[in-house]
């Protein structure tokens, strides 16, 4: 069985690099490197990120669908269908930092978002160059009104 939703991130499949920029470092360009793999059997996601400067973290990320706990196949708790609620990415990184947001993908962007009182973001990354780019723009809402421009970051498909 594999998840038709979950299957749209297909198209992420491999390592890039990434330049990233903050506002809170202007003139510094972060550069990094993300690899999207799946675990075997296509249900989840594993995505790896690491940069080469110190004050940004590495991290490695599940997606795929958590709404409810599955167990083996067969069992009465697995869904006949996975993918009915929404997908999450489940975020750990080298701060001990733990993040949950909804994600999701279609034939323009990937987007994900967590919203949560006081420190809610954002990420809209646009495809570009047929797929082979995302021009990517995080934002951060501390105030729970308006949203700022936070993280830029620039992913290229490795040849």
């Amino acid at each position: 069985m594999t998840d038709a939703q979950l299957q749209h991130f297909s198209r992420l499949i491999g390592t890039w690099t990434t330049e990233a920029t903050h506002p809170m470092m202007p003139g510094v360009i972060v550069h990094g490197t993300t690899t999207f793999e799946w675990l075997e059997g296509e249900r989840f996601l594993i995505v790896r990120s690491d940069t080469d400067h110190p004050d940004f973290p590495g991290a490695i990320s599940i997606v795929g669908h958590m709404d409810t706990d599955r167990v083996s196949e067969g069992s009465a708790s697995l869904p006949d269908e996975a993918g009915d609620g929404p997908l999450r990415i489940h975020y750990f990184d080298t701060r001990g930092v733990f993040r949950v947001q909804e994600t999701s993908i279609d034939d323009t962007a990937w987007r994900w978002e967590r919203i949560v009182p006081g420190f809610s973001q954002r990420f809209t990354g646009t495809f570009t160059d047929d797929g082979n780019t995302i021009d990517g723009m995080c934002e951060l809402r501390r105030d729970d009104v308006h949203w700022k421009d936070d993280l830029k970051i620039v992913y290229r498909r490795k040849r």
